[in-house]
């Protein structure tokens, strides 16, 4: 089973009070959402490989650590997604960018997909899959299901907010994913909406109703 972890850093936790607040207006939830997705960042590529090179420091040559060179690539799911891009790029600027479109049909509840734009070599990258929430789960094992049909084998999956029942079907049709969220909230409403959650985030970035 891939690793589940709720990053609970204080500056996390109170930046995810900020942006679950209602009155918490575009610009401000924006702008915060994209600092939890850089701070998250920093947690996600914790176990990212390294290798020893010998460098000349000031004082001599030494052998010091460096990326292996494992590339990266972050994979927003559409529209949501877009919101906790550039925070991670902040953090890992060489990584490329891939768009998965997929829309919940209201009344089903399930994921469509419309769109998908990937890197042509995903099968050498570490992909982080992001979406500002785990909800149902079923658009995000929509999306790791369309990616690994196209040779991805290293997927992590990131997001604000989680509800249990989204991690669970998510654990169960991916095991080999491992999980990240700033939050594993109560529970889903009858909607499919997170409890207490943060309302739609898509809505809530870009100011849509």
């Amino acid at each position: 089973m891939g690793k589940f972890q709720v990053i609970d850093h204080p500056l996390i936790q109170h930046k995810l009070t900020i942006i679950r607040e209602k009155n918490c207006g575009t610009k401000v939830f924006r702008e915060v959402v994209d600092e939890i997705a850089m701070l998250m960042a920093y947690e996600v590529s914790r176990d990212m490989p390294l290798e020893d090179i010998e460098i000349e420091t000031p004082m001599g040559t030494s052998v010091q650590k460096t990326l292996t060179g494992k590339k990266v690539a972050i994979i927003p799911i559409l529209r949501a997604g877009i919101g906790m891009v550039d925070g991670m790029l902040e953090l890992i600027p060489a990584a490329k960018v891939g768009h998965v479109g997929l829309y919940r049909d209201h009344d089903t509840l399930e994921p469509v997909e419309y769109f998908v734009k990937l890197p042509a070599d995903i099968a050498d990258r570490q992909l982080f899959v992001v979406d500002p929430m785990l909800a149902t789960g079923g658009s995000a094992i929509m999306a790791i299901d369309l990616l690994k049909r196209r040779g991805a084998t290293n997927i992590k999956f990131v997001c604000l907010v989680a509800a249990p029942e989204g991690v669970k079907a998510l654990q169960e049709a991916h095991p080999d994913v491992d999980i990240y969220t700033a939050g594993l909230d109560e529970k889903l409403n009858d909607e499919g909406y997170i409890v207490p959650g943060l309302g739609d985030a898509g809505d809530r970035l870009f100011g849509t109703k």
